[in-house]
């Protein structure tokens, strides 16, 4: 089984279009090299961030042998698994395996509101069907289903789950999670601004998204918090929120991707029914953003730490 730690920054990237809707291979590697630069611990592809959902296979066959070119053994690779059957999460976890991939993301059943029973045996299903390490990906808020202590407890009977990307926006549960299962399962903060909180409770890791457009001061931040230097961690995250807070809502696609344009790791374009932003909408989030970049804090130097 490869060997995935799930500590440290795992940015859950975007997938770069060209204007034609083609993937953009050129752009994608220039934020895949400015990731692995800035010292993250692995890369998440065709999660949320990623348009999963408008991906076909074989585009994410392109992206993860890509990924791994470019990656070349420094950081892990995972790739995210959002199917609507337990026939289609198998089929393509095999092939990802046989792909090379590090590791996966798994999301509960897609598009079907599936109960507690249903959604752990998906997930025992899929476990069971590939030796690769993976994450559980817990987001009551945006999947309508929640992922139980007590699904958890049946599920650390299954080796290869060894991690949780932890997004159900209560910081008491990621407590809860840790006096229960202690070392049993990694724990990963699924949220951008509530990242800092998380990592203070215990957190391992961090799923993270402005990361893709800027990586640096994402990673300063972890490295930071985990060597105790937590006032210089919080200068800075006081600096990130408002843009942070671009994950959480509906347009984050768009949202992080314009950040990307502006920062130069990345281009504006997406898959419709997306739409690239316009208007007020668009003139805003120019304005946060670039707030940011014009006072960006000088960093210390926490590739050492």
């Amino acid at each position: 089984m490869s060997k995935v730690k799930w500590e440290g920054v795992y940015p859950a990237v975007t997938t770069k279009f060209t204007e034609d809707d083609q993937l953009d291979l050129v752009a994608f590697e220039k934020n895949i090299k400015a990731q692995i630069n800035a010292g993250v611990a692995g890369i998440v592809l065709g999660g949320t961030l990623g348009e999963a959902s408008s991906l076909s296979n074989e585009e994410k066959l392109v992206l993860l042998d890509k990924t791994i070119k470019i990656a070349n053994s420094q950081v892990d690779v995972i790739v995210n698994i959002a199917e609507q059957t337990t026939k289609q999460a198998i089929e393509l976890a095999k092939t990802l395996e046989q792909k090379g991939a590090d590791g996966l993301m798994l999301l509960p059943p897609m598009r079907y509101a599936a109960d507690s029973r249903e959604t752990l045996e998906y997930f025992e299903e899929v476990a069971g069907a590939t030796k690769l390490p993976i994450m559980i990906y817990n987001n009551p808020i945006d999947y309508k289903i929640p992922i139980t202590i007590e699904m958890f407890e049946e599920l650390a009977k299954q080796h290869n789950v060894q991690a949780i990307k932890e997004s159900s926006r209560d910081i008491t549960y990621l407590t809860k999670l840790k006096i229960r299962f202690g070392d049993r399962f990694k724990i990963l903060s699924g949220v951008d601004n509530l990242a800092l909180e998380s990592l203070s409770m215990g957190a391992d890791g961090w799923v993270a998204g402005l990361v893709c457009a800027f990586p640096e001061e994402t990673v300063a931040i972890y490295k930071l918090a985990k060597a105790g230097r937590q006032k210089e961690a919080l200068e800075i995250y006081r600096w990130f929120i408002p843009v942070l807070e671009l994950d959480v809502h509906p347009k984050l696609v768009q949202y992080i991707k314009l950040a990307e344009a502006l920062t130069g790791l990345g281009t504006e374009q997406v898959r419709a029914p997306r739409l690239v932003l316009e208007g007020e909408e668009r003139r805003r989030i120019i304005a946060l953003v670039q707030q940011a970049i014009d006072t960006r804090p000088q960093l210390p130097d926490y590739k050492s730490l």
